[in-house]
C-alpha cells in the first residue's frame, strides 16, 4: 500500500499523473465552495460540506506524511502549514463562529497551483514555452483570490458593502487597478490597511504579468561560467561572457 501511494504523489506513471491532476481539480472544488458559500447563510448543509472537504485535506496530509522519510520537515514545511490551517478552517464552524474567519486559509489551497505547473510544464509543450506568463499570471491569481478571501472573511459581518465574494472581488481588483470608484470601502484601520497591502503587492504583481506579456520571451538556463540564467530561445553563447550555453529545445519552431 504505501509503495502504491508513493507512486500516486511521485511517479510518472498514468494513474499518477491522473491522480495528481485530480487532487488539483479537488483544491479547485474547494476554493468554488468558499465562493459559493459567500452568497448563502452558512446552513448545516455548508457544514456538512466543510466536513467533507476537511477528511479529503486530512486523508491527503496523512499521506503525504505517511510517505515522507522527513516527517518533521514537511510538517514545518509551507505547503504543510498551509494544510494544517485549513484542515482548523474546515473545523472553525463547530469550534465556534469566532473563529470562522480561518475559512480564509482555504484560498491557500491555491499554492499548490505550482507544483501542478511544474507537472504540466513536463507534460505539455505549451506550458514550457510559456512558463513565465504562466508563474506571473498564477501568481496575480493566487494574490487576489486570497486577498478577496481575507476582504471578505474580515468585512462581512461588520461592512454592509461587502456582502458577499463578488463584492469583495470586486473590491480588490477595483483597488489593484488603482480604479478607487469609492462606492466600497473597508471599515476601520485594518481595512485600510488591507486595502495598502492590495495597491502595494497587487500592482507590483500586475505590472509585473504585463511586462513579461509584451517583452520578448526568454528561457531559464544558467550559464555555466558567469550564472546568467535568462537568455533568448534561441541563443547559442551567453550574452554575458560569450560561453556556450547548450540550450535543450525540442526543435519545434
Amino acid at each position: 500500500m504505501k509503495a502504491l501511494v508513493r507512486e500516486l504523489y511521485g511517479a510518472d506513471s498514468a494513474r499518477a499523473v491522473a491522480f495528481r491532476y485530480a487532487l488539483l481539480a479537488f483544491d479547485v472544488v474547494t476554493v468554488l465552495f468558499l465562493i459559493g458559500s459567500s452568497f448563502t447563510d452558512h446552513t448545516a448543509l455548508v457544514e456538512v460540506v466543510d466536513v467533507v472537504i476537511g477528511i479529503g485535506i486530512v486523508a491527503d496530509f496523512a499521506a503525504r506524511l505517511w510517505i515522507s522519510e522527513r516527517r518533521l520537515r514537511d510538517l514545518v514545511h509551507p505547503y504543510g502549514v498551509v494544510d494544517i490551517v485549513v484542515i482548523a478552517s474546515l473545523l472553525a464552524p463547530m469550534i465556534g463562529e469566532g473563529f470562522a474567519f480561518l475559512r480564509v486559509a482555504r484560498m491557500l489551497r491555491l499554492l499548490r497551483s505550482y507544483q501542478t505547473v511544474r507537472r504540466l510544464r513536463t507534460d505539455f509543450e505549451f506550458f514550457r514555452r510559456n512558463q513565465q506568463t504562466i508563474d506571473a499570471a498564477i501568481n496575480l491569481l493566487v494574490f487576489i483570490f486570497v486577498m478577496t478571501a481575507v476582504v471578505y472573511e474580515t468585512q462581512h459581518w461588520t461592512n454592509e458593502e461587502i456582502a458577499n465574494y463578488a463584492d469583495a472581488l470586486y473590491f480588490t481588483v477595483t483597488t489593484l487597478t488603482t480604479t478607487g470608484f469609492g462606492d466600497v470601502t473597508l471599515k476601520g484601520t485594518a481595512g485600510k490597511m488591507t486595502s495598502v497591502v492590495i495597491m502595494i503587492f497587487g500592482v507590483s504583481l500586475f505590472l509585473r504579468l504585463v511586462q513579461v506579456m509584451f517583452r520578448p520571451p526568454k528561457v531559464e538556463h544558467k550559464c555555466p561560467r558567469c550564472g546568467l540564467r535568462r537568455h533568448d530561445h534561441d541563443a547559442v553563447h551567453c550574452k554575458a561572457c560569450g560561453e556556450i550555453l547548450n540550450i535543450e529545445d525540442d526543435g519545434a519552431v
